[in-house]
């Protein structure tokens, strides 16, 4: 794909992904309920950080890899779509409930910069942050493009996204927590982005890269 599709097609993925409910939009809602606006935007700044220093690193080893062995990305792009294509059957088939941000994050006190210090630590000590890029962000490299700068694009692409949403969710904290506690929202939400994924996988096995 060229560099402009690429990046439309990664906008559009990562916007559903980073809406979906998890630990990063617990934590954001629970501080801007309890702990009030600037400490939620500095836990986001925290997390967003997190996400960048993730993306920047999965994004060029990868760009390292592509430039070593084009075989080896390919396997890794497949075993890639392969996971995906796991998780999104398994959030078709199993979504989830329930979601409460005050159970997900239930505990956590601190000052000002503690909570971007919190954000931070709770994204980079995320392991399954780093499993995800690594499967993400090869389904999307474009054509003609130097690898690393571009994967790292698309990680700060990402975070930007992350910066958005929870700016969004600092705005709207008790009708959006209230939305998210609804069954059928957070079922919706997994199944919208299982539909995603498998969509990915899709992708790479009838399409041309």
């Amino acid at each position: 794909m060229s560099p402009a599709e690429a990046v439309l097609g990664f906008t559009a993925a990562a916007a559903v992904l980073t809406v979906l409910p998890g630990l990063d939009t617990a934590l954001v809602l629970r501080t801007a309920a309890v702990e009030g606006p600037r400490r939620a935007a500095l836990a986001g700044l925290g997390i967003v950080i997190g996400c960048l220093v993730w993306g920047s690193a999965v994004a060029v080893g990868l760009g390292a890899l592509l430039t070593a062995s084009q075989a080896a990305f390919t396997v890794l792009k497949w075993t890639g779509a392969a996971y995906l294509l796991w998780l999104g059957i398994g959030l078709l088939r199993r979504p989830r409930r329930t979601f409460d941000p005050g159970a997900e994050v239930a505990g956590l006190t601190g000052g000002e910069f503690d909570w971007m210090r919190r954000g931070l630590i709770t994204n980079l000590l995320n392991p399954k942050i780093g499993v995800f890029y690594i499967s993400f962000l090869p389904q999307f490299m474009a054509q003609g493009v130097p690898a690393g700068p571009f994967l790292v694009l698309l990680a700060a692409i990402h975070g930007l996204l992350g910066a958005a949403w929870f700016a969004a969710l600092i705005i709207a904290t008790q009708p959006l927590a209230k939305a998210l506690r609804r069954p059928g929202v957070v079922a919706w939400l997994d199944r919208v982005t299982g539909g995603v994924f498998i969509a990915f996988a899709a992708r790479l096995a009838l399409g041309k890269n």
